[in-house]
């Protein structure tokens, strides 16, 4: 338990961010795992699409702070290989 009320606060605001971060999180994993599957399915069109809005969330996460901005860049980079090898 927290000592001062500045912990307290730090306490409820962490907690808060943290809920936060794991929903954009979650949603980064889903946009990977559609994007994975329509690549693999050989839907390049969706599959652009689907790279598309994936590398979007990913640069808003990095830019909030949410991933580091080179994991995110490196993500991206991994994503878009993988489309180019399906052209």
């Amino acid at each position: 338990m927290p000592n001062t009320k500045s912990a307290e606060r730090r306490m409820r605001s962490s907690s808060r961010k943290h809920l936060h971060n794991e929903s954009i999180k979650s949603r980064l994993k889903t946009l990977e795992k559609n994007y994975l599957a329509l690549v693999t399915a050989g839907k390049k069109d969706e599959a652009t699409a689907a790279f598309r809005a994936a590398s979007s969330a990913f640069d808003k996460a990095a830019k909030t702070g949410v991933l580091h901005a080179n994991s995110a860049s490196r993500k991206k980079s991994r994503l878009s290989a993988r489309l180019a090898r399906l052209k």
